[in-house]
């Protein structure tokens, strides 16, 4: 526990420090790193399953879904969409010969689906980042909004859990999981929530009243929970406990990044409604 709260405060240290001296950039390039770091990980579980997922070419092209929104602006072309077709197009080629026949269609179903799940998923926090008004740094407390209501919803979880679980959710999932440890943290997520937009309601649009802060942060915080139950399956089908071991007291960039992957475009989806 104490190794997971050093984690913790020390991550966010870094988060708020890079966000503060290099703004939207710095927020992009963590992003970008963290996204590439999470599909390593995912590739290297599908490996542990048994399969062989290209994942060089798959990294590559999930660095480049991730930070494509920001070629958005200067080349139309140049689209997460648009990328993901084109990573199609080349693992449907290299399978031809790159791989037995044996393990041809689980290559590419792996792979593809690796780029879909983790930066596909993720650029939608790019997006977030390059949203402009109603103040100079609305982009940046959206996305710091998010990860806060995503990730605090699981300290809460963990808290309730010790002090009042008693009822499985997913036990055979997550056994650890209790559904008064998920009810902790949604209350969690939505006071922190509507507290961030009460504290700094500048930075916010006008629309995002601290009582709809709350109310959108039960289900931006449901779907983090979904997420880390999704990272469960994955992992409990490579048979690993942790996607990796780079966070001490947390494990792997995956074990950190999980519960942002639903909550991504979901978020994006309802921020834009609200400008």
């Amino acid at each position: 526990m104490a190794k997971r709260i050093f984690s913790t405060v020390l991550l966010w240290l870094i988060i708020l420090a890079t966000m503060y001296f290099f703004q939207a950039r710095g927020g992009i390039v963590l992003l970008v790193l963290v996204s590439t770091l999470t599909l390593r990980e995912f590739y290297q579980m599908v490996v542990r399953m048994g399969h062989a997922p290209f994942a060089r070419i798959g990294l590559l092209f999930g660095a480049a879904i991730t930070l494509a929104p920001v070629a958005v602006g200067h080349c139309a072309l140049i689209t997460p969409e648009n990328l993901l077709a084109v990573a199609a197009i080349s693992f449907a080629i290299l399978i031809i010969s790159a791989r037995t026949p044996e393990n041809r269609v689980e290559s590419l179903g792996w792979t593809l689906f690796g780029l879909v799940y983790v930066p596909f998923m993720l650029q939608f926090l790019v997006r977030i980042l390059l949203i402009e008004g109603p103040h100079a740094g609305t982009g940046l407390a959206l996305v710091l909004w998010l990860i806060a209501v995503s990730k605090f919803c699981d300290v809460g979880a963990l808290l309730s859990g010790m002090a009042f679980g008693k009822h499985k959710m997913a036990p055979v999932i997550s056994p650890k999981k209790t559904w008064e440890g998920a009810i902790g943290g949604l209350i969690t997520s939505a006071a922190l929530g509507a507290g961030i937009v009460y504290a700094f309601g500048q930075y916010f649009p006008a629309t995002l009243t601290p009582l709809v802060a709350a109310a959108i942060a039960l289900p931006i915080a449901a779907l983090g929970i979904i997420s880390d139950l999704v990272e469960s399956v994955i992992k409990r089908r490579a048979n690993t406990k942790d996607s990796g071991a780079t966070i001490p007291g947390i494990g792997g960039m995956f074990d950190l990044s999980d519960s942002l992957i639903l909550t991504a475009p979901a978020g994006y989806l309802i921020f834009i409604s609200l400008l």
